[in-house]
């Protein structure tokens, strides 16, 4: 079974002598704009500016409870499993530059590779119509970091990659790259390439993209799900077999880490974004924080969140207060998408308790303000989710999909609960919604065992060294080859 939880009495656990406030609830919430509208945005800056300060004069440990050894802040020049690489060349290549998973966690690595003395270079491979100021804004971060941005093609990109001692190239998608830059010369690549894939999607598995796949040096991949899945698939509908294959679990950002870790930073931060959306000071927060899209399972969560407040209302005989929900990632866009969920929000009259933020790329005031993360990705589930591991730094406990790289993160009835997908799903979900927002004290101690479990698998350093190790592999194999020649 899905649940392994407690009978816990439908009754909400309060403090001794305390009032519930009634939340003060924002109209504009539920317009098109996110609800950090423009008068809030300077005073959310000095608020981040105070936090950035606090967080490295700042050395506070306090973040998992006694039962929790503290947590051993992490040097500059501490070692992470990635030194070995020094002086060595490597080319990243990403199928885009925006605010998602896949060209974010690149941009992480090439900055870990760059801070141990790695000439790292950069290409993009989109097109020109697809430059955008988020895109710009994300190389400018790159170069900021010393990395080296090339074009997707043209003799001096074909020279670069010739030289390199290694290419990472990140996600599925990126496969199309080989074919528009090397055409005769392929082979000659392929040994020195670490192919980086993150989707756990049955339409990447086409012969466009993943027929260099069983020539390349090495595959990572975020979860053994996803690999299996990879397996699987390649073999049945391709007749191609994987390369030697990695399984790398994530690990979170020194950044996340040191805010996770500094409790007056986290307060502040969840006193202010909880004025902004007109969240009370002890309501109880469920957010989903993903891009917007049916396979995150946006819809599933608002009709689970209705089903919760339904269950609520019937249990108490008054009107809900105190339960919201936050959906982190809203993007008009995707506006089919998008005008669906504010549609279902508003005929069920539930505009009052839910929120939509838009698209971001620091999730860290969310984290900080959020009381439960909600990780809803339907079908196979996440790749992995890094979101999961981020939340759980926070303390928070985590309700997911029982899919995916959720169920190698999420110990069911310890960190989180797990549900099932599609809408079996939501009736569950539904409850232990209903669970959480009842019981206090089953949340922390989630919380509290999440932190914990992060600690041990999850931090940088962890996701470094196995990278490293990966690393190693793949070039002592390449120069295997190359001695073949």
């Amino acid at each position: 079974m899905m649940m392994h939880q407690r009978n816990l009495p439908l009754q909400r656990q309060e403090e001794d002598g305390r009032n519930w406030p009634k939340s003060q609830l924002d109209d504009k919430a539920f317009t098109g704009k996110s609800p950090l509208t423009a008068k809030h945005y300077l005073l959310l800056s000095i608020v981040l500016l105070a936090v950035s300060i606090l967080i490295f004069r700042a050395h506070i440990s306090i973040v998992c409870d006694n039962a929790v050894p503290p947590l051993q802040k992490l040097e500059v020049d501490e070692l992470n499993g990635l030194e070995f690489m020094k002086g060595r060349k490597v080319v990243l290549v990403s199928h885009e530059l925006s605010l998602t998973g896949g060209p974010l966690l690149l941009m992480e690595l090439a900055v870990l590779l760059s801070n141990v003395g790695v000439y790292t270079q950069w290409v993009t491979n989109h097109r020109e119509s697809e430059i955008n100021t988020v895109s710009r804004n994300l190389e400018s971060k790159l170069r900021n970091k010393g990395i080296k941005i090339f074009s997707a093609r043209g003799p001096q990109t074909v020279k670069m990659v010739h030289d390199a001692d290694l290419v990472i190239l990140n996600t599925a998608v990126a496969g199309k790259w080989f074919d528009l830059v090397f055409k005769e010369d392929v082979a000659e690549v392929l040994p020195k390439t670490l192919w980086w894939i993150h989707e756990m999607r049955g339409h990447y598995f086409t012969l466009d993209l993943v027929k260099h796949l069983p020539y390349v040096g090495g595959v990572m991949i975020d979860s053994h799900a996803t690999a299996e899945y990879w397996k699987n698939r390649t073999k049945e509908r391709l007749r191609l077999s994987m390369p030697p294959t990695y399984v790398v679990h994530l690990g979170n950002s020194r950044e996340l880490t040191e805010a996770a870790n500094n409790e007056l930073a986290r307060r502040l931060l969840r006193e202010h974004v909880r004025e902004v959306l007109g969240v009370g000071h002890n309501d109880v927060l469920f957010a989903i924080v993903n891009s917007v899209s049916r396979g995150k399972g946006q819809d599933l969560f608002l009709k689970s969140f209705y089903e919760a407040v339904q269950l609520v209302k019937q249990n108490s005989k008054r009107q809900v207060e105190g339960l919201h929900a936050v959906l982190v990632g809203s993007d008009m866009s995707a506006q089919k998408y998008e005008i669906e969920l504010r549609e279902f929000v508003r005929e069920m009259e539930i505009d009052h308790l839910v929120h939509f933020v838009n698209k971001t790329m620091n999730v860290i005031p969310y984290l900080a303000a959020m009381d439960v993360l909600v990780q809803n990705s339907q079908a196979r589930g996440e790749c992995f989710g890094r979101i999961t591991i981020e939340a759980m730094a926070f303390q928070l406990p985590v309700l997911g999909t029982a899919a995916g790289g959720t169920m190698e993160i999420v110990v069911n009835g310890s960190t989180g609960i797990l549900h099932p997908v599609g809408r079996q799903g939501v009736s569950v979900l539904a409850r232990n919604i209903m669970n959480l927002y009842y019981h206090k004290e089953y949340r922390l101690e989630m919380g509290r065992n999440g932190c914990a479990r992060v600690r041990e698998n999850f931090m940088e350093k962890h996701m470094a060294l196995r990278i490293g190790h990966v690393l190693q592999e793949v070039l002592s194999r390449a120069k295997q080859h190359e001695h073949s020649i």
